[in-house]
C-alpha cells in the first residue's frame, strides 16, 4: 500500500450564520462546560445540511464525516458545485481554520494557494514577500535564496519584483504566489481555484508545473477548479463533494461522469417545456433520446444509433427562424452542430406545432458522456429559445478496438479509417 500523505477522518466544520461565536456567553459557555467534561458539542446536534438554496435555522454543516486518503505523489482533484465544501475543505487541511470534529494527518510541509494573494503583504515588494511567504512554509533564507531566481522568472513580473503587491493585478498576484508555492521545496500543495484568474500561457506553464512536481518530485497536489479540461488532463484522481458531504471517490474520469451528470439540467434524457416557457412565442416543449429498439433510454452501445426526437410549439411562426442542434462532451466541448431551417418541418397549415427526429449513426461517437444544446434563432441573432445541458446519455464500448485499454480517454469520434501499404 502506498504511503500516505494526508489521510482525513470523519471531518465536520459547524459554522453559525450571520454571527461569530454561539451569539450569547452563556452558549459559549455551555461548550466550553462540555468541552472541559470531554462531552459533545450542545449546538452540534442543531446543525443542519448546507444547502445553499433552502431556509433553516443558524447552524449549518459546511462539512459533515468527511473521509478519504491521499497517497504520496497523488493529485487530487476536488469538484463540486458552488457550496459543496471544497473551500473549507482546503482551508482545514491548511491550517487555517480548525475543525468542529474529525482529524487531520499529514506528512510533511504545505504550501497553500487558497485564493489571489495569499499570504502576500500588500505594502512589501514582490521580493520582501517571496521571503515572507518562504520563511512562513518553514524555508531558510538561504534556501530560499537559491530558489529565488527560478520563481522570479517563472512568475514573468521581473521588472515589477521591487514594486509594492498591492500595485500588482489580479493575474500577477496569482503568477507570484503560484511562482512561490510550486517552487519551494514542500511535500503537498493545494490550490483553490485561482489558476481561473490567470491567462492562457500561464494556465499551460502552471499545468505543466504541477505534473512536473507531481511526477518527477513525487509532491502531493491538491487542485479544486471548475475547469473540467483542466482537471482532466492533472488529476489522475478525484473527489466529488456535495452539500458538505463526499458523493464520491475514485478515477478522474468516472469522478467527472458523476458530477456533470449531477450538474445537469434535469439529470434524465427527457426534457420537457417549464411553465414560464409559454411566454415565448417559439419553443421546444419536448425533447428526448431513444434506442435502436425505440425505448426511451439515456444509455447506449457503441454499435446503435441514437435518435433524438424534438417537438417544437409556436405561438407565431417564423418562417426564417433556425433549429441548432449541437452535442457536447463531459467537458462542455463541441463534438458536433447541425442548423436547419424551421420551414422544413411545416408540412401543412398547421403553424402552431412540429415534430421531428435526427439520428446519429452508430460506431461513430466515442464512448463517453454526452450532452446536447438546441436553439430557436434567426440571422439577426434573435434567439426565441435555448436550452442547454439537457438530455445526458452515456455511450458504452461494446468491442472497440480501444476497448482493451479501459479507463484511456477515447477522444471524441473514432472513424473507421483505411489503411493501405
Amino acid at each position: 500500500m502506498s504511503e500516505l500523505a494526508i489521510s482525513v477522518e470523519n471531518l465536520s466544520k459547524l459554522y453559525r450564520l450571520g454571527e461569530i461565536g454561539t451569539g450569547t456567553i452563556s452558549h459559549d459557555l455551555n461548550r466550553w462546560w462540555a468541552k472541559v467534561r470531554g462531552k459533545e458539542d450542545p449546538f452540534q446536534k442543531l446543525g443542519e445540511e448546507n444547502k445553499r438554496d433552502t431556509k433553516g435555522g443558524g447552524l449549518v454543516w459546511a462539512l459533515k464525516d468527511v473521509s478519504f486518503d491521499v497517497p504520496k505523489g497523488e493529485v487530487l482533484g476536488i469538484i463540486g458545485k458552488n457550496g459543496a465544501g471544497k473551500s473549507t475543505l482546503l482551508k482545514l487541511l491548511s491550517r487555517v481554520t480548525a475543525p468542529t470534529t474529525g482529524i487531520i494527518k499529514a506528512q510533511g510541509r504545505m504550501a497553500s494557494l487558497l485564493e489571489v494573494g495569499t499570504g502576500f503583504h500588500p505594502e512589501l515588494t514582490g521580493r520582501d514577500n517571496i521571503f515572507l511567504n518562504g520563511a512562513i512554509l518553514g524555508m531558510t533564507r538561504g534556501e530560499i535564496s537559491r530558489k529565488f531566481d527560478e520563481i522570479v522568472s517563472f512568475s514573468g513580473v521581473e521588472r515589477y519584483i521591487d514594486t509594492p503587491v498591492k500595485r500588482y493585478s489580479s493575474g500577477m498576484y496569482v503568477r507570484l504566489a503560484f511562482a512561490v508555492a510550486a517552487h519551494l521545496d514542500t511535500e503537498i500543495l493545494i490550490i483553490d481555484e485561482v489558476l481561473a484568474v490567470g491567462d492562457a500561457d500561464f494556465q499551460k506553464k502552471c499545468l505543466g508545473k504541477m505534473k512536473d512536481v507531481s511526477t518527477n518530485e513525487g509532491r502531493t497536489v491538491l487542485f479544486v477548479s471548475h475547469q473540467m479540461g483542466i482537471i482532466s488532463q492533472l488529476c489522475n484522481t478525484g473527489l466529488l463533494m456535495e452539500n458538505g458531504t463526499v458523493k464520491a471517490y475514485g478515477s478522474i474520469n468516472s469522478i467527472i461522469d458523476k458530477y456533470m451528470t449531477s450538474n445537469s439540467a434535469h439529470g434524465i434524457n427527457e426534457y420537457i417545456y417549464s411553465n414560464n416557457a409559454k411566454n415565448k412565442k417559439i419553443y421546444f416543449s419536448k425533447i428526448l433520446t431513444r434506442n435502436t429498439n425505440g425505448d426511451s433510454s439515456d444509455n447506449f452501445r457503441f454499435d446503435e444509433s441514437i435518435s433524438l426526437e424534438v417537438d417544437i410549439e409556436m405561438e407565431h411562426y417564423d418562417s426564417n427562424s433556425l433549429i441548432s442542434i449541437t452535442l457536447q462532451d463531459k467537458l462542455g466541448y463541441y463534438i458536433s452542430t447541425d442548423v436547419i431551417e424551421l420551414s422544413k418541418f411545416v408540412l401543412n397549415e398547421d403553424t402552431s406545432r412540429v415534430s421531428f427526429k435526427v439520428e446519429y449513426p452508430e460506431s461513430l461517437i466515442a464512448p463517453n458522456s454526452y450532452y446536447f444544446r438546441l436553439a430557436i434563432f434567426k440571422i439577426d441573432r434573435t434567439v426565441y429559445d435555448l436550452i442547454e445541458n439537457i438530455c445526458p446519455i452515456r455511450i458504452n464500448d461494446t468491442g472497440t478496438p480501444m476497448s482493451k485499454f479501459e479507463g484511456i480517454d477515447y477522444g471524441q469520434v473514432i472513424l473507421n479509417l483505411k489503411y493501405s501499404t
